[in-house]
């Protein structure tokens, strides 16, 4: 029997995902007392809504979230977001929160869904998960985007550094065709190697971010 790990968030009403973005609103569009007048055998069904921005939860970053030419989420092959070697690689936020490629030495990234466990995740929903967080460097996403990684994933509240105003690290991965995933959890759960990735969105036309049931299957 397969061994699950889930590695979303919850998707809650009201939640902060990111600093200054609004919360998701969830709500009823038909209540079970509403829909009761349209049946005749007791049967009542409810129909909710969701009002939100695309960064909310554990989401999946596609090129076009970058680059106005660049693939939107209808159009990442299945191929980028599902069924991946994944390599998990440990860098935990105590020990400095930049991952460099001197991380991934001796390590083949090509193929893989890289996930950086760092543990900022245990941070999600309080004050200090949106500042002074992990990341991965320009260097480091050079690295990945030169060795041939398939995607790239970290558990923290941005895959840049947002100190300052530059975004290399989706700006090369992305211009490389390679996925992001920010806010992913549990990422310690994981074994370094030995399971499947799977983060796959819906086909969305024009948008480049939404969230994700991510999750992994141990082998």
């Amino acid at each position: 029997m397969s061994h699950f790990v889930d590695l979303s968030h919850h998707i809650e009403h009201g939640m902060e995902t990111f600093k200054g973005l609004p919360g998701p609103v969830i709500c009823d569009y038909w209540t079970r007392e509403a829909s009761e007048a349209n049946y005749e055998d007791g049967s009542s069904f409810s129909i909710g809504r969701i009002d939100m921005v695309a960064n909310t939860g554990t989401y999946v970053d596609a090129p076009f979230h970058r680059y106005a030419d660049g693939r939107d989420l209808a159009h990442l092959p299945l191929a980028s977001i599902a069924e991946l070697d994944g390599l998990m690689v440990r860098n935990p936020h105590e020990n400095g929160l930049a991952t460099t490629p001197e991380h991934f030495a001796g390590l083949d990234v090509r193929g893989k869904a890289v996930l950086i466990a760092t543990g900022w995740d245990a941070h999600w929903r309080t004050p200090p998960y949106f500042s002074d967080h992990s990341f991965l460097t320009e260097e480091a996403a050079r690295y990945l985007a030169d060795n041939g990684a398939a995607f790239v994933g970290i558990d923290s509240h941005n895959i840049d550094d947002t100190r300052t105003k530059r975004r290399p690290v989706h700006t090369i991965l992305l211009a490389a065709d390679i996925p992001i995933g920010e806010h992913l959890t549990r990422l310690n759960d994981l074994p370094p190697q030995g399971f499947t990735f799977h983060a796959a969105p819906p086909p969305v036309v024009g948008m480049g971010t939404f969230p994700v049931r991510a999750y992994a299957v141990l082998r």
